[in-house]
């Protein structure tokens, strides 16, 4: 077994897990959604696709694993990383570059390296497409993600709802 379908039988484990049916849902359709939209930037990008398939898995899993906590991206990053070690299957720099990833992930407004940046917009770009809402506040992140893929839009102002 590959260490990507480890980390999927792991994050499935957890989620399976969840009394929550919303919150299982949710998680299987956001956690799998990012994961997805990670290896295709980092196809478009030139980074490990393994590595950022696996940050796209984990980036929220203390929230779908716990329910949501604002302090979810540091936290989660404590949880991938307790993870990747148990399993032994990641070396040191693997297991800081998903950490890292993780931590950042809620802070789209601030630079951060290139695999912090690439689940920055995965996450947006997941967020938008599947709720059809876009988020103002993170506009102008997601017309780069779109022009990285030659797709030129006006983001007109959408109403935004709560789910």
């Amino acid at each position: 077994m590959s260490r990507l379908q480890i980390i999927r039988a792991e994050v499935d484990e957890i989620l399976l897990n969840q009394p929550n049916v919303k919150i299982r849902r949710d998680g299987y359709v956001h956690l799998y959604g990012v994961s997805q939209n990670c290896a295709i930037l980092a196809i478009k990008r030139g980074l490990d696709i393994e590595l950022c398939t696996i940050i796209g898995l984990l980036h929220d899993i203390y929230t779908y694993k716990n329910e949501y906590d604002k302090n979810h991206a540091l936290l989660g990053s404590i949880e991938a990383e307790n993870l990747l070690k148990k399993l032994g299957l990641f070396t040191d720099e693997e297991i800081e570059i998903v950490k890292r990833a993780i931590r950042n992930h809620s802070n789209k407004k601030t630079q951060h390296d290139q695999y912090s940046e690439l689940i920055k917009d995965a996450d947006l770009l997941q967020n938008t497409l599947y709720r059809s809402v876009i988020e103002l506040k993170n506009k102008d992140r997601l017309k780069k993600v779109f022009r990285n893929f030659g797709i030129r839009m006006k983001l007109k102002r959408m109403k935004i709802t709560k789910e």
